[in-house]
């Protein structure tokens, strides 16, 4: 019994051992190339930090360049709202989005897999330098469309709160669908992993297409909701076009500003992220546990 017990022991540790020896060099790179960085930086927030031929100098403010970024600076608070806005409404349509177009795809038609190949270029645009000249040349929007006189009567017409998300969601539809290549293909893996069986036999019992849809389809891809919410959520958060993230690069280097003030306001930034993050999980969890039930 003790010899079995010690080689089970050893097989327990042979196994942790291997697991660990794969994500080791994740490990030290993020410690060296992420956990490192963000520890100095929460320091420079705490700092006012002067860069002089001798060196950095830091002097301590304690938390002097928080409350000067929440209660003092009204362009950072209005951009990080929008920005809060702006997510919350391109999440779902980039999800709907991605949803029909994975259940396209799934289908069997032919040059399907151009069509896949297609979908996803964007993504490889949206993360070199070619789409910091798109969105300076107009092409990631349309802006023409507020101006029409319908739409622009629509939107005033609508409270002071919901006319900016109406009108960026208008303007900027194109940009927003640009970021579903990686949603498209995470839910085409999902719908390739349910069982055809399961849509025989509820077509045997009468479902239509339509029922089998939000019986069958839609629960089995609730914790794709999940995984795809999440990511767009982080793509569009440090999206190189970003205004949170362009307003805090310039303060960088600005006289009123600084690397302290640019620090404080990154991990302010940070904050909301995470709490966007949080309430994506804890809505799409939800549902997901009651679409299981």
């Amino acid at each position: 019994m003790k010899i079995l017990r010690r080689n089970f022991i050893t097989l327990r540790l042979r196994e942790a051992l291997h697991g660990y020896s794969f994500i080791a060099l994740w490990i030290v790179g993020f410690s060296l190339f992420t956990l490192f960085p963000l520890i100095e930086t929460f320091r420079y927030s705490l700092h006012q930090v002067t860069v002089t031929a001798e060196g950095i100098r830091l002097d301590f403010v304690q938390w002097a360049n928080y409350t000067r970024a929440l209660f003092t600076d009204p362009n950072f608070i209005e951009l990080v709202i929008g920005y809060a806005i702006e997510t919350i409404v391109s999440v779902p349509i980039v999800l709907i989005f991605s949803m029909i177009i994975a259940l396209f795809l799934n289908q069997n038609f032919k040059l399907k897999g151009l069509f896949r190949t297609i979908f996803f270029l964007p993504v490889v645009i949206t993360s070199g330098p070619v789409i910091r000249e798109l969105t300076a040349q107009g092409a990631t929007s349309a802006p023409g469309i507020a101006n029409i006189p319908a739409v622009a009567e629509f939107i005033a017409q609508l409270p002071r709160t919901l006319r900016n998300p109406v009108e960026y969601l208008l303007t900027s539809f194109i940009l927003i669908l640009w970021f579903s290549g990686v949603q498209i293909l995470i839910y085409l893996s999902s719908l390739q992993k349910v069982d055809k069986s399961i849509y025989e036999a509820a077509a045997i019992d009468g479902a239509s297409a339509w029922e089998a849809y939000w019986k069958i389809t839609l629960p089995s891809l609730s914790t794709a909701n999940l995984v795809n919410a999440i990511y767009t959520v982080i793509t569009l958060s440090h999206f190189s076009e970003n205004k949170v993230i362009q307003y805090v690069y310039n303060q960088t280097y600005a006289v009123q500003g600084g690397i302290g003030y640019a620090s404080a306001m990154a991990f302010l930034y940070f904050a909301v992220m995470i709490l966007l993050l949080g309430i994506v999980y804890l809505f799409l969890a939800r549902q997901a546990k009651k679409e299981r039930v």
